[in-house]
């Protein structure tokens, strides 16, 4: 609090005074310069964020910026305390996991998915929250005071850490002795000189270990999918640098190869599309491959608007969803299980067969689309056949939208239920957790005496599911929301309680 007051003028001093004093069991008129405040030893969080919906904005421009930069100080404060408090809770949790008598190994799972649930954030985030924590409170003194005073924000702090992690504690709390942050060394400086300074000083401490990191780093190459605007996405490869530059330079040198040949698509056009052919197989990389497209009758039939939804990506318009099936004059088309929402008022019955038969409109290829999805070159004469389009009926709840039940007596949910579950919940369904399904699950567990129904399922990821199986945590179907939609509440062993509700399916 002593940022703002910094920055403030008298009468905005005046202002946060009378803002503390207003608060119920404070009759001081203005707050202290340092040290606790006078009878009242522990304020509270709730009481910092009531005193600061109480601070006016400043009247001058010079003002205005002495108050962005008080409050951005007070952020990075906040976050050291959080990071103290995290490492606390960690603590904390150990201690009562042991007098539980959960086997030392074990102690501490957990932990981070609770920090990151009470952030607001993915639990996959947990861990690296609760080791950033760490590494401030217990290795790294001097950057963890330059947080708390504000010379440094969360993300240069997590700069810090990343680029010492390869070091002992010894070597780390040496490290950042050296650097010393809390005496302004960065101050003025971007990311990339801050980076540059800690590896330098790493090397310098521990030159093995940093080389060993090097190597280590190949272990970790993987490929990732992100939504990009627009119905596009950020295919993304993490390569060894060799093989990064090699794939890269194949595939410039297709690209001029073509542009040389007279081919009318930009040079990234080209790239973009050998490195589809390529990894597919295929010219538009849309066969053998399943996608699954959810969608209203009306959109699919009758030209509505209502927008659908790709799994993997999210929400496509309406019009891109028919291109995608759309069929080139004079081709035939097959039909079968593709996955094509059709809301139907009334109906209670749950997931219906598959339709089979002729059904005009839809395609089992496209040619030359804009999209960038077709299945063979622009102006081919052929239509590629393995382009198959396969329906299957999802029925929803009139107004709601929640997808409607099946049952099965059978431990394991099957395939067609799988499928189901995976449409309704699209993503994994821990709060603030929106990782790719990896796993269905019962609510209820089965030895508990859960059912292997849509309601009692959730599709989950990898990481989310092996959480909730840790003690003390708890999930359960919320029934009776006004607003439809599958609902799901998961606590943890502090108590607390998180809420998920379904993504909303095409035409709710």
């Amino acid at each position: 609090m002593e940022q703002i007051r910094a920055t403030q003028t008298p009468s905005h001093d005046d202002e946060l005074g009378r803002a503390w004093e207003a608060l119920p069991g404070h009759s001081h008129s203005a707050l202290p310069a340092t040290g606790p405040l006078p009878g009242y030893s522990s304020p509270r969080v709730s009481d910092l964020i009531a005193l600061l919906g109480s601070v006016p904005l400043a009247g001058s421009s010079g003002e205005l910026i002495d108050q962005l930069r008080g409050l951005e100080e007070l952020k990075s404060a906040i976050t050291g305390l959080q990071a103290r408090a995290a490492v606390a809770f960690d603590h904390a949790q150990r201690a009562e996991q042991a007098a539980a008598g959960v086997p030392a190994s074990e102690q501490g799972q957990g932990v981070g998915a609770q920090l990151a649930l009470a952030r607001r954030e993915s639990p996959n985030k947990g861990p690296r929250l609760l080791g950033l924590a760490r590494a401030l409170v217990t290795e790294m003194p001097r950057t963890l005071a330059a947080l708390e005073s504000g010379q440094l924000n969360e993300w240069r702090a997590m700069l810090l850490v990343k680029e010492t992690a390869c070091l002992s504690a010894e070597d780390r709390c040496a490290v950042d002795e050296e650097l010393a942050p809390d005496w302004g060394t960065f101050e003025g400086k971007g990311d990339r000189a801050i980076i540059a300074a800690v590896k330098a000083a790493a090397y310098r401490r521990d030159p093995r270990s940093v080389a060993q990191r090097a190597s280590h780093a190949a272990t970790e190459r993987t490929v990732s999918l992100r939504p990009a605007p627009d119905t596009m996405t950020y295919l993304t490869a993490l390569l060894p640098v060799a093989q990064g530059v090699a794939a890269y330079a194949a595939l410039t040198r297709e690209a001029d190869t073509a542009r040389a040949g007279g081919d009318s698509r930009s040079r990234g056009q080209v790239m973009a599309d050998t490195l589809v052919e390529r990894v597919t197989g295929t010219p538009g990389g849309v066969a053998g491959i399943n996608l699954d497209l959810v969608m209203t009758d009306r959109t699919l039939f009758q030209a509505d608007s209502e927008p659908a939804r790709l799994k993997g990506y999210g929400i496509v318009p309406a019009q891109w969803a028919r291109k995608l099936l759309r069929e080139p004059q004079g081709s035939k088309r097959q039909l079968g299980e593709h996955q094509v929402g059709e809301r139907k008022e009334g109906e209670a019955s749950g997931l219906a067969t598959s339709q089979e038969g002729e059904a005009s409109g839809l395609a089992t290829s496209q040619e030359g689309e804009a999209s960038g999805l077709a299945t063979g070159r622009a102006g081919s004469p052929v239509p590629d056949r393995d382009f198959t389009v396969w329906l299957r009926r999802l029925y929803t709840a009139p107004g709601t939208g929640e997808l409607l039940s099946m049952d099965s007596t059978a431990r394991l949910f099957p395939p067609r239920l799988r499928r189901f579950i995976e449409a309704r919940d699209d993503t994994c369904r821990t709060p603030y957790c929106d990782a790719p399904i990896r796993h269905i699950d019962h609510v209820l567990p089965w030895r508990s005496g859960g059912t292997t129904t849509p309601n009692n399922g959730a599709g989950l990821c990898e990481a989310c599911n092996h959480t909730k199986e840790n003690p003390g945590w708890n999930s359960k179907s919320v029934t009776g929301d006004k607003q439809g939609g599958h609902t799901l509440q998961i606590s943890t062993p502090t108590g607390h309680a998180y809420v998920s509700k379904a993504a909303t399916t095409a035409g709710a």
